[in-house]
């Protein structure tokens, strides 16, 4: 790899061939007539909101078995069972890694997780092509995150329009200042700050914190990665942010559910 390709460069290019191959395998009107014998979504920003707005931890507990900056987290993967770990333990949603080639994850593991409790879940993945979107839902999904900085305005703007047009919630993930206000240009509720630097994967909670005079009081902010410790929780809850997705600390615990409880206890 050269030193000018990035890890998500790496993504976004095997995606690319991903949904290509896909398209051949099934032509998207199938997908179409399959959302068709999809239940009802399950309100994925409704439900955040509602938890954020009384002051308390709205958390989107990740199911996931590895990813490309620290290799395998977890040899003994349930995504069933890690679901109902989740939903006994509070988890407001669940997000569920659905990419193979990077982070050993399935479609199959999406539909097992759901298919195993009442949250709502977002497929995790890396969109840049409607296809994908529709798919989502097909496969049961709640909510599609949307990378800011793997999308130019165009493209950002049509798959989110895809996404509401076949009921999805959307995520839309940004890193910093100028892929904030691309986002804020969406009327979209949800807005996650992702503090681990997608390109070189570098971790910094001040990404949020930075970022915070910049978020409109109508948007719901989702502080993404790095959220290690009782202690980055209440930072965050110090400054207004009650909105979670963790996964790589919950994932590499013997039981999930017990250290979402253990991260976030006493800090409702």
């Amino acid at each position: 790899m050269s030193c000018s390709t990035t890890i998500l460069d790496r993504i976004i290019a095997r995606k690319r061939q991903e949904v290509s191959d896909r398209r051949e395998t099934q032509a998207i009107e199938v997908l179409y007539e399959r959302i068709q014998d999809q239940d009802a979504v399950r309100g994925f920003t409704e439900r955040l909101v509602t938890q954020a707005q009384s002051k308390q931890s709205a958390v989107i507990a990740e199911i996931k078995r590895a990813s490309p900056s620290k290799g395998l987290l977890r040899a003994d993967f349930q995504p069933a069972l890690h679901a109902t770990q989740y939903e006994r333990a509070g988890a407001t949603c669940l997000s569920v890694l659905t990419d193979q080639d990077f982070f050993q994850g399935s479609d199959a593991d999406l539909k097992a997780a759901r298919g195993a409790c009442q949250l709502p879940v977002i497929r995790k993945d890396f969109m840049i092509d409607p296809y994908q979107i529709v798919e989502s839902r097909a496969l049961g999904a709640d909510c599609i995150l949307l990378i800011v900085s793997a999308l130019d305005d165009s493209k950002l703007a049509a798959l989110h329009e895809t996404a509401l047009s076949v009921g999805l919630d959307v995520l839309i993930e940004v890193h910093d200042e100028r892929e904030l206000h691309r986002a804020l240009a969406l009327d979209n509720r949800l807005i996650g700050i992702n503090n681990r630097n997608l390109h070189t994967f570098e971790t910094k909670l001040e990404v949020t914190l930075d970022l915070l005079d910049q978020m409109p009081d109508d948007r719901l902010l989702i502080t993404e990665s790095g959220i290690l410790q009782p202690q980055d929780v209440q930072l965050m809850h110090s400054h207004g942010v009650y909105g979670f997705l963790v996964g790589e600390a919950f994932m590499r615990q013997p039981d999930p559910g017990v250290a979402l409880t253990h991260l976030f206890e006493d800090l409702a």
